[in-house]
């Protein structure tokens, strides 16, 4: 992997997961609206807001031939449509519990993500660590079970939101498609389902919402706010190790920590600041350890050691 490759994958990642980590702010915004509804929104609106990408890049017959490529390759359309139905689930659960004010539980939950990527790059990708960065890892559980554990009941929302999007990294490094036309494709093949949840919940409540209301323009706003940071984690995807995402989505949840801490004014007990202290500790570790000038000194070292 070349070098300038690894710095554009590294700041693609960073930028996806800080625009992630204010996300909540968006989403509290829309609180008076369901999570169901916020969510079939944002899947329309992000197709759309595709589609206009394409056009407007003058790629629409790429896209078609895209597709096409897509539909005669059986692993290729299983990966991507386990993708769209795995970040779907995703967004519901991380837009129900930022709305229901358990945005430091959502933080918990992206913290234990990279633990469970790190672990899914070693396992299927065969991706390897060397003993600083298995040092590392090593913190960063200790931090999060102790955190876990201190929450006194089984955090189901933290694991499933950790789970989903370490899935769905995963299947982005396994399905060879640009991130334009993956996310295109994702949100198009639950388009149909988001679609009809609209038309169904409008038919039912018999009230034709304003289309110059703030809300209808939030709505709107949610696929942009949605298909930016994902393109630009898709693009950073593909160019840098799975365990190296696993460690840049700890910008996203210490955000969300920070913003449900002074922000919302949630609760933040004695277990989050130790565990706070493990996880950046690994971070610092991992990243150091990444450094040309760490690289060369376990160069040195080793050959020392060879030699004697």
């Amino acid at each position: 992997m070349e070098n300038k490759e690894l710095k554009i994958g590294i700041i693609y990642a960073a930028s996806a997961y800080l625009l992630w980590g204010f996300l909540p702010i968006f989403w509290k915004t829309l609180q008076h609206v369901s999570p169901g509804a916020i969510l079939a929104h944002r899947i329309v609106w992000s197709f759309v807001f595709m589609i206009v990408v394409i056009l407007a890049l003058g790629k629409l017959k790429a896209f078609i031939q895209e597709c096409k490529v897509i539909v005669h390759d059986r692993k290729k359309l299983i990966g991507i449509s386990v993708a769209s139905f795995v970040i779907s689930g995703n967004w519901l659960l991380f837009i129900w519990a930022v709305n229901s004010d358990h945005v430091i539980q959502a933080s918990l939950g992206y913290y234990i993500n990279p633990l469970i990527s790190i672990m899914l790059g070693m396992i299927i990708l065969k991706e390897k660590l060397t003993r600083w960065q298995l040092f590392s890892f090593l913190l960063a559980g200790i931090g999060v079970s102790y955190l876990t554990f201190n929450f006194g009941v089984f955090p189901y929302v933290s694991i499933l939101l950790a789970i989903s999007f370490a899935l769905y990294g995963l299947l982005k490094k396994i399905v060879d498609i640009s991130a334009m036309f993956g996310l295109t494709i994702e949100t198009m093949i639950v388009f149909p389902i988001a679609l009809v949840y609209l038309v169904t919940n409008q038919i039912r409540s018999g009230v034709l919402p304003s289309l110059f209301s703030p809300t209808i323009g939030l709505l709107i706003g949610a696929g942009v706010v949605t298909a930016i940071p994902l393109l630009l984690f898709a693009s950073g995807a593909k160019r840098i190790p799975l365990s190296m995402i696993g460690f840049l989505q700890y910008i996203a949840p210490t955000l969300m920590l920070i913003l449900g801490l002074f922000l919302y004014h949630e609760v933040f007990t004695h277990a989050h600041a130790v565990a706070f202290i493990f996880i950046w500790t690994a971070l610092f570790i991992y990243t150091v350890s990444r450094t040309k000038w760490f690289q060369r000194l376990e160069t040195k070292r080793l050959y020392k050691s060879k030699s004697s």
